[in-house]
């Protein structure tokens, strides 16, 4: 059958592999160094993981193909979200975790943490399907509010696992539809929304609203702006 499915420049891809943190469907690794289709049933075609190749290599063709296998597809991502060894194109430093308590220097103070604390925490590099997301608690904070008021996020931390991003600086296309799947398939209990008071980080909560409505959701909703100065 002719179908839309993705295709890959290798001479454009650097390896980088943001794409396979986008590809909802495990249908992307990195073999050699560069981004592959490993199988064109895994690929549904639609195209999510072309906004995070800073290079532009991807694309959508229409070609010969097999039908896309939704439970194939489903069974390689939760291989992908449970196995980061090598040669299966992961970054062990990206692979989804819960944090374990570290000891803390001595003569530092630690700021409150979640004791359900996640990695990866930037939105971009978390997989939909991370284990940590289901029935989580959502905070999904500006990037500017950890730094400019760092008490803030960190007291509405415990309890909730953490997703940052930069509404302004992040190439964002692809943040709804990645936030939309997390809604429609994590159970998400609900949603606090942490930024900047300054217009462009309004972005972050414009995003939420718009996943929300994608994802067909009712999941309660709490937005919050962190002053510059005060309390």
């Amino acid at each position: 059958m002719r179908r839309n499915i993705i295709e890959i420049d290798e001479q454009k891809c650097t390896g980088c592999g943001l794409c396979i943190r986008d590809c909802a469907e495990g249908a992307l690794a990195l073999v050699d160094g560069k981004a592959r289709l490993i199988r064109d049933s895994y690929c549904d075609g639609l195209g999510a993981c072309l906004g995070a190749c800073p290079e532009g290599a991807l694309t959508v063709i229409r070609r010969e193909a097999p039908a896309f296998d939704e439970a194939a597809a489903m069974e390689a991502l939760r291989r992908r979200a449970a196995d980061a060894a090598p040669g299966s194109g992961l970054c062990p430093g990206v692979r989804p975790t819960g944090m374990p308590e570290q000891p803390f220097p001595k003569g530092l103070t630690p700021l409150p943490t979640s004791p359900e604390a996640n990695w990866p925490i930037q939105l971009r590099l978390v997989p939909a399907d991370a284990p940590f997301l289901q029935r989580a608690r959502l905070l999904i904070a500006a990037d500017c509010t950890a730094f400019a008021r760092p008490e803030l996020p960190a007291r509405r931390l415990p309890g909730r696992a953490l997703l940052i991003a930069c509404p302004k600086l992040d190439d964002t296309s692809s943040y709804v539809e990645k936030l939309a799947r997390i809604f429609r398939t994590r159970d998400i209990r609900d949603i606090l929304v942490l930024h900047m008071t300054v217009p462009c980080c309004t972005g972050l909560a414009a995003l939420v609203d718009a996943a929300l409505r994608t994802s067909g959701k009712n999941i309660p909703l709490t937005k919050e702006t962190v002053p510059l100065r005060g309390a």
